[in-house]
Formats: C-alpha cells, structure tokens, sequence
C-alpha cells in the first residue's frame, strides 16, 4: 500500500515515515498546495491512501486518481474536497474533527476578553500617557464588565459547546443557534437559551461563529444580520473566513455601527493587505492560529497515522463524512 501526502505544515513527517514503515506502508510527501491540477495528479496518481491539507481536490483532480480508497484531510474543515465526487468514485473521505477543539475554543475565549477588556488598544493608551507624563484613558472608554454580558454561540458542537462550558463559570449569560442539534444534546448544554440566528445576533453582545461551512453558513454574517448587533457588540470568527461578509463587517466597524471584531480566519489565506480589515482600529485580526498548539500538532498526526493504519488491516477510518461509500461498495461486489 502506498500513502502520499499532497502537502503539510509540519517541519518533516519522518515520524509518519518510520511508523508507516513497520506497517510496510511506503509513504511520500510533497508540498503541491499552489501547483497546477494536472502536476498535482501526476505525482499522487498510484497513490492507495492521500492525506490533504490545503490542495483542493476536486472531481477533476480525484477522477485522475484510479488507486484512491481513502482520502484523509488534515483538519476539521473540509471545503476544499468534493465529497460528492469522493462518495461518487468509490472514496472514503474521512477528517480529524476532534484534533484542536479545545485550542480554537480557547482562541475564541481569548479573542472575547481581548475585546471586553479592549486589551490590545490599552497598548496604544499606555504608549501615549507615558510620553505625556499623564494618564489619560478617554480613547479606552467606555469599558464594560464582562460579567453578565451576553455571548452568541453560532454553531453549538464540538467547539462551540466547548467555549460554553469553559466560559460559563464566568457570569455571562448565552445564546445559542443550532439547528442540527438533538433535543438530548440541548439540554445537556443546561444554561444556553436556544434561539433564531436573528435573535441571537439582536440580542448578544458578543457573537461567536463555530459552524462548518457550507452553502448554508456561508456569510452568515452580513450586511443584514451585522445590522441587527448592538452597537456595543464585538463579532468574533475563528471558524472559516467566508462566514462572515468582510466587506459588510467592515463597513460597519468604519462606522462604528458595532464596537469591534476579533477575526482568526479569512476568505483567501493568508488574507492580502488590502483585505478590508486590515488598518481598521477597531479589528482585532490574528493569522489563522486558533487550530494551533504543540498538543494538537501532535494528536492529530497520531490520529491520521491511526486511520491509515486501520485502512491497513482493512478497517474503516475513525470519523468518514460519507459513510455511503461503503454501501456503494458493496452493492459493487
């Protein structure tokens, strides 16, 4: 069986080399994020098993690959895999939907006490006083506690449950919009009042985006549901950068129709420097880190080496997207 790797982030996979070779797995990796389809298909063409991060696998591209059985993203998020076509063509498409949740929950949390206690602009109220010689905090007012403030959770699953149950020792009230959530799954969540997006985005003070995205999510927020925040209210993204309508978002921060955003993600990665949020005071813009810490790293590597191993020995990859695939098989034989 022979694994490759359309492209990584890591430093090196020789751990992946070494342990797939015990298996007498032969194992290849390359970094073909910006080459051409066709250069893309020539070098993973024979491959058995293709692990992906950011290469976009696309009907045309999986069509060139006659040996896949098993294509495996590198992360939570799998928009850039047909996985219509993968069910299609007889692949099992499966991801690693666990790896950093609890490290984007945190970013998240980060990202709404940074903005409650407008901590990275307190840096500019400091620089400022101390060369005057004087205190003066007027461009930091007005600051308001955070407790018993409201938080918007968009999206209640694997991370957006976990910003819940982190924060809610903390006197904030929630709000939450999920409509594939369980009723068993909701009232596990004990303390969240379930609502509409509308109504969440009326009525929070802090909005939290955690959906997958999809051609339902997509610019969830906008120029309509953006309209209808506070104007003391802070708009946090570490989930997809096409959840949100930047251009809308930042028509709004320039008129300071809501009081700022907190933004880890973006439509094209990394995001150009005449993306719209860039140079606004009131933006709070990391680089796509929430995913990121040196436990994560590690768990998801262990588990991509779990899956192609239990494809190995002839079982199923831990969490498949389309689970069809194997009744179509089947039904082939």
């Amino acid at each position: 069986m022979k694994v490759i790797v359309t492209d990584y982030i890591e430093d090196n996979l020789d751990r992946e080399a070494a342990e797939l070779k015990k298996h007498g797995i032969d194992f290849a990796a390359y970094q073909l994020k910006f080459k051409p389809e066709d250069e893309v298909a020539a070098q993973i063409a024979d491959a058995d098993v293709i692990v992906v991060n950011m290469v976009k696998m696309t009907e045309s591209l999986l069509a060139k690959l006659p040996t896949c059985k098993l294509l495996i993203r590198h992360g939570i998020g799998y928009d850039n895999v047909d996985v219509k076509a993968c069910t299609k063509l007889g692949i099992q498409f499966a991801y690693q939907p666990d790896y950093c949740k609890i490290d984007v929950a945190e970013h998240a949390i980060a990202l709404i006490f940074a903005c409650g206690r407008k901590v990275l602009w307190s840096r500019e109220t400091l620089d400022e006083s101390s060369a005057n010689a004087k205190w003066d905090f007027s461009k930091l007012f007005p600051l308001y506690r955070l407790e018993g403030k409201t938080i918007g959770i968009v999206g209640v699953g694997r991370i957006g449950s976990r910003v819940f149950l982190k924060l809610r020792s903390f006197g904030f009230k929630f709000l939450g919009t999920d409509p594939y959530l369980t009723d068993a799954r909701r009232a596990e969540l004990d303390g969240i009042k379930w609502v509409d997006k509308e109504t969440l985005f009326k009525e929070s003070d802090y909005v939290s985006i955690h959906t997958p995205l999809n051609d339902e999510t997509r610019h969830i927020a906008n120029k309509q549901t953006i309209a209808l925040m506070k104007k003391t209210a802070y708009l946090i993204n570490t989930s997809r950068g096409p959840m949100v309508d930047s251009d809308a978002l930042a028509e709004a921060l320039r008129q300071n129709r809501i009081a700022g955003a907190a933004i880890d993600v973006y439509d094209v990665e990394p995001p150009p420097l005449t993306h719209p949020l860039f140079r606004l005071p009131n933006a709070i813009l990391t680089p796509h880190i929430g995913w990121a810490s040196e436990e994560a790293g590690w768990e998801i590597r262990k588990s991509i080496l779990d899956d192609i191993i239990a494809h190995a020995e002839g079982r199923h990859a831990r969490c498949v997207v389309n689970p069809e695939v194997f009744e179509r098989t089947r039904k082939s034989h």
